[in-house]
């Protein structure tokens, strides 16, 4: 049985048109029990607006209240648009019943068919009457299987493309918080180094050791505040410490020449200087940096990228733009989507900005990360 669905205006539109469409038929026509037609086919109308929603009953019942039309008025080769009723109540039982379930109102419907043709029908009868019952039968029900089969594959890839994009969150984060957890390591060691020259300066060089402690509260005002980005990651119980320095800004004229040598001819524009950054905040720059090139080496259409990294006293500023190719469904080759939303996640956990879209026939990137807690 189909799942409970609220009615919508074409639940309603469709029956009306065939109630309007048979009213005018009918009054047309001048034959007997004229209003005996009318009357059957506006409560097949009125049943077969709850289709969707009580498919078996309102399907079979609008069938069988139209076949009942000949015992009391018109005969079934007088008005045609039953017919188009007998289509949609089929099609409703096999579009909106899982399963099998609706052949049970279809055997319903075949078996009044031929009570109609044996009983009520004083025609002579014979192999092509068989033949017309079942053209307006088995088609309509084939086509509502076929929709139904697209329909639930198409809600069987959303459901899947959810879950993808779910994973790619969470392989984000837990990417972000491998590198913050080394950020954070790397902290804390030199706070311990600091500490321990401290000690030996304390006697001596009393000056010179206040220095160093003022830089151990430095170094440790930065580590609590990855320690806050941190807490807003999930990570993973299976996780091993990356052995590899993170790495930052500093390191992007390496990071593009490493793209040029795989083909993508990149403008780089790096304002210098750049803002003192936390740690945390110079990594996903970087990865930020690293995905936009990325993309721009798969999608763009004349391989070039333009790259603008710029600092502020308030954060450091991220611009990339290349131009989309085309395809026969728009503007912008379409990939899956994935690298934009672990940039969005990125982001997001650094209380930054991040913009994307194609304007005229570029595409453009923009994020802003701030230098303070998120």
């Amino acid at each position: 049985m189909s799942r409970l669905r609220s009615l919508t205006w074409f639940d309603v539109l469709l029956p009306v048109a065939l109630a309007v469409l048979g009213t005018a038929e009918m009054l047309s026509l001048h034959v007997r029990g004229a209003a005996y037609g009318l009357a059957g086919e506006l409560i097949a109308a009125g049943l077969l607006v709850f289709r969707r929603q009580h498919a078996l009953i309102a399907g079979t019942g609008a069938a069988v209240v139209l076949l009942v039309i000949p015992w009391l008025g018109p005969q079934l080769d007088e008005p045609a648009t039953p017919i188009l009723f007998w289509a949609v109540a089929i099609y409703a039982l096999a579009r909106w019943i899982a399963g099998l379930g609706g052949l049970v109102g279809v055997l319903c419907i075949a078996v009044l068919v031929l009570v109609d043709y044996v009983f009520v029908d004083s025609r002579s009868h014979n192999w092509s009457d068989v033949v017309f019952a079942s053209t307006l039968i088995v088609p309509p029900y084939v086509v509502g299987r076929i929709v139904r089969r697209l329909a639930d594959q198409k809600r069987q890839l959303e459901d899947q493309q959810e879950l993808v994009r779910h994973e790619a969150v969470r392989a984000e984060r837990d990417r972000i918080a491998r590198e913050l957890h080394d950020v954070i390591a790397h902290s804390v060691s030199a706070m311990v180094v600091q500490t321990a020259a401290a000690q030996d300066l304390v006697r001596d060089d009393p000056d010179r050791a206040e220095e160093v402690l003022a830089d151990v509260a430095a170094t440790g005002r930065r580590a609590l505040a990855e320690t806050g980005r941190l807490l807003h990651v999930i990570r993973d119980d299976a996780d091993e410490l990356g052995l590899s320095p993170a790495p930052g800004l500093a390191d992007l004229p390496a990071l593009v020449e490493q793209f040029r040598a795989s083909g993508l001819t990149v403008d780089l524009d790096l304002r210098e200087p750049l803002p003192s950054l936390p740690a945390g905040v110079d990594v996903s720059a970087y990865r930020i940096v690293q995905e936009a090139l990325t993309n721009a080496l798969r999608y763009a259409a004349d391989r070039t990228a333009a790259l603008t990294v710029s600092g502020s006293p308030g954060g450091v500023s991220i611009r990339t733009s290349n131009r989309a190719a085309t395809h026969p469904g728009g503007h912008g080759a379409k990939g899956s989507g994935l690298g934009l939303l672990g940039m969005a996640e990125r982001v997001s956990v650094l209380g930054g900005q991040l913009t994307h879209g194609v304007t005229g026939e570029r595409f453009e990137l923009a994020a802003t990360l701030p230098v303070g807690p998120a």
